[in-house]
């Protein structure tokens, strides 16, 4: 890899505040993964898009997120890198995704959230996720061991499987607002076995509830979640391990994306199409701080896309529906 392209790309992401210069940066981008990420190319080649076709954002092809189970993705040649994986599911291969540079995944934590939610030393997080050292290869771990950091605070820590002592937190963090991030089962067990245990400020639910409770309905989880710990919204956090960036919800599920962050819709029935706004479509995610492995991926899941970019989560395909993604590489 040319370092100094590198460099350049990592100062010019959190440089991104407008449709332009997004755009600009968005084709640079791609021509450079086109170029340098085997895999990527392969793809792109095999669907007949290369990049004297590719002349607008709408325009570039999405890996399938499936890709990082099965391949190395990755757009340098470098071999020390921080790995996470997926969680993944029971008889499910785990996604890949090497960081190459911890430093500018940590400070696209750190600009989403202050973007969001100000500074983190505002804040007393307490995490319900597991720790680093519980799960040393989660992305989720990483960004709350992150925050937990910089909040600056002496209480802020991983709370799971310790519960019973969060009834001594909210009086012992004078200046600091109490922010709870958890994993959906966590906050939902919490809000059903310690009901009123803790005044937070904010909760914020990262998913999670498959393989630990019954399913239910966002809607639900949230209601069950305000009633148990007296909030009156909860938010969400939305990403992967697949994606270096984050983008929020503050209430009823609508997520808003980070300036280097964009979320467009495919066509269910044709993942080449992209959607206009309103409709309803697998979620294509634009992460320009994805420089080092691919910053345009096809997820599993189901969404909406309103016109100011915010979009919501509906679900997620079946195995029908991946299939026939998958199939291109076939």
């Amino acid at each position: 890899m040319n370092d100094y392209q590198g460099k350049d790309f990592a100062q010019r992401i959190f440089q991104v505040h407008s449709p332009e210069s997004f755009n600009a940066l968005c084709l640079e981008i791609f021509l450079f993964q086109y170029q340098h990420n085997a895999i990527y190319r392969r793809y792109c080649d095999l669907i007949g898009r290369k990049p004297d076709g590719v002349l607008t954002p709408a325009q570039i092809p999405f890996l399938p997120v499936e890709f990082y189970k099965t391949h190395l993705i990755t757009s340098v040649t470098r071999k020390e890198a921080l790995v996470f994986h997926s969680s993944g599911t029971t008889g499910d291969s785990p996604s890949t995704h090497p960081v190459y540079d911890p430093a500018l995944y940590e400070q696209s934590i750190l600009r989403s959230f202050t973007l969001f939610y100000g500074a983190p030393d505002n804040y007393c997080f307490i995490a319900l996720v597991p720790s680093p050292q519980e799960k040393a290869d989660s992305s989720l771990a990483y960004m709350a061991n992150l925050l937990i950091k910089k909040s600056g605070c002496a209480n802020s820590g991983f709370y799971l499987g310790k519960e019973q002592s969060l009834k001594d937190l909210n009086e012992k963090n004078p200046g600091k607002k109490l922010f709870i991030l958890g994993l959906s089962f966590a906050l939902a067990d919490l809000s059903e076995q310690y009901p009123g245990i803790i005044h937070a400020d904010i909760i914020m639910e990262t998913g999670g509830m498959k393989g630990h409770r019954k399913e239910i309905t966002r809607e639900e989880l949230h209601a069950l979640i305000s009633h148990g710990l007296g909030v009156e919204q909860v938010h969400s956090e939305y990403s992967m391990c697949e994606l270096f960036s984050q983008a929020y919800s503050s209430s009823k599920g609508v997520y808003r994306c980070p300036p280097w962050m964009k979320v467009v819709l495919r066509d269910p029935y044709d993942p080449l199409a992209v959607l206009p706004d309103l409709q309803k479509g697998g979620i294509n995610i634009m992460d320009l701080a994805n420089i080092h492995t691919c910053s345009f991926i096809a997820t599993q899941d189901l969404g909406s896309l309103a016109p100011d970019g915010s979009f919501t989560v509906l679900g997620r395909f079946d195995h029908s529906a991946l299939r026939g993604c998958s199939l291109m590489l076939e």
